[in-house]
């Protein structure tokens, strides 16, 4: 009778995910031998506070504070920490050590990656990364691999759920931002500080990653244009809703030409106007999505949870499982499909729509001194409303006006919208977002 390898695995962390991760590592365990052709021993689990009271109950003597020595003696090591350091120079170890690695930690991708891939290319061992990505749903291998064969043009993902959350309950009950991102505290769905999330940072991080694998070259955090929801308001999203559109916060990444025949891509996360018939404007609460166009697999889309802790886990033991196959089975690691360098491309190149919210004296020629300006600019109209108020006490009329513009460049917008400002017939402007999906 053939005798079983076994292959000890290392958990780093052992919050929500870590905790899930290990129970299921412990319970699974003739399931997940069966399908690996090894056993996967969990060997320790590295925690600030061996003490500290958990969701799952474990083995006492699993724990331990030790991380350092911990990595030095693993085959394989999970690392859900989060943040920078210590965690990268704990991976680090691990790769130089020998040692598959399978982390979720978006944060140090985004900011290091390059650095952990090539050490890991170096070393001939797995980095894998599924979970760092909108959770549960299976993104970055498809990416890497099933469409390794075609030309990926355009992603497009929500792949934050706290501000889903908080645009999904402004669009649906006409929630002011601050009630909605309230709500989602209280029912777990976004931190005490909230930052992270409705400011974009963590969809920027995770779209420097879906950008680095569907364009095959390293982006880093630096290289995402960033802009998060806090400044969406409830009229915002009444006026897009009557406009037949619904706002979600987008990570993009698309591969664009200039006028030279040059190519560079477009990384960028800003909330964004959607029209109602798009499949990613169906996606609600907190599920994730990603919207995928290629040459030749034309539209894909990816739907599921993006967040918690047993969604979370089943991404972190699909890698592991990956990664114990090639352990057992032999051959290098894989962790990237880098095989050029396509530039990126600052903000002022993308190619969208926008949707501007106009406060104008109601008086005659008002729309077509905004047409003028808007066509002097190169910039076309698609649709434009108007709706009139009466002020109550003065019994003055002004004007709303909501244009949609066709597709032209983000420096082309920006300069229409500046211009529009110094327009004596202009009171304000009320609101600029971006639109895709027409």
């Amino acid at each position: 009778m053939t005798e079983v390898r076994t292959l000890k695995v290392a958990l780093l962390g052992c919050g929500n995910v870590g905790a899930q991760v290990a129970r299921i590592l412990i319970e699974d365990a003739e399931a997940l031998a069966a399908r690996t052709g090894a056993r996967l021993e969990l060997s320790g689990i590295a925690v600030r506070n061996v003490n500290a009271k958990r969701d799952v109950e474990l083995p006492q003597e699993l724990f331990t504070t030790d991380a350092d020595t911990l990595v030095k003696d693993a085959d394989m090591v999970i690392e859900l920490m989060g943040g920078i350091e210590p965690a990268r120079s704990l991976i680090l170890t691990a790769i130089q050590n020998g040692a598959c690695v399978v982390t979720g930690n978006k944060a140090l991708l985004a900011q290091d990656g390059p650095t952990l891939y090539e050490e890991a290319d170096k070393a001939g061992v797995q980095l894998s990364y599924e979970a760092a990505v909108a959770g549960a749903i299976p993104i970055l291998r498809p990416i890497r691999d099933s469409l390794s064969g075609d030309r990926i043009t355009r992603v497009l993902g929500i792949v934050n759920g706290t501000t889903n959350f908080i645009l999904d309950q402004m669009d649906s009950t006409g929630a002011q931002f601050s009630d909605a991102l309230a709500e989602a505290q209280k029912l777990g769905y976004a931190e005490a500080d909230p930052t992270a999330d409705v400011e974009g940072h963590d969809a920027a991080a995770k779209a420097a990653i879906l950008a680095s694998l569907s364009f095959h070259t390293r982006f880093a955090l630096e290289n995402v244009h960033c802009e998060g929801i806090s400044n969406v308001s409830a009229a915002d999203i009444a006026a897009a809703k009557d406009a037949g559109f619904v706002i979600k916060l987008l990570a993009i990444a698309e591969k664009l030409t200039d006028a030279h025949g040059g190519e560079g891509v477009s990384v960028r996360v800003h909330p964004t106007l959607l029209p109602r018939e798009h499949p990613l404007a169906a996606v609600r609460g907190a599920f994730n999505a990603v919207f995928i166009e290629a040459e030749n697999a034309g539209e894909l889309m990816f739907y599921g949870q993006g967040a918690g802790g047993t969604p979370t886990a089943s991404a972190i033991l699909g890698d592991l499982i990956s990664s114990a196959r090639r352990l057992v089975l032999g051959g290098p690691g894989r962790t990237e499909t880098t095989t050029g360098h396509v530039p990126a491309l600052p903000i002022d190149a993308a190619q969208t729509s926008y949707y501007i919210g106009l406060d104008v004296a109601d008086q005659p020629g008002v729309l077509a001194k905004i047409a003028r300006l808007f066509a002097d600019h190169g910039v076309s109209i698609e649709i434009m409303r108007q709706t009139i108020h009466r002020d109550a006490d003065s019994n003055v009329e002004t004007a709303e006006l909501r244009i949609v513009t066709h597709r032209a460049s983000e420096a082309a917008l920006a300069a229409t919208v500046e211009a529009v400002k110094g327009l004596d017939v202009i009171n304000s402007v009320t609101s600029v977002l971006r639109v895709e999906g027409v």
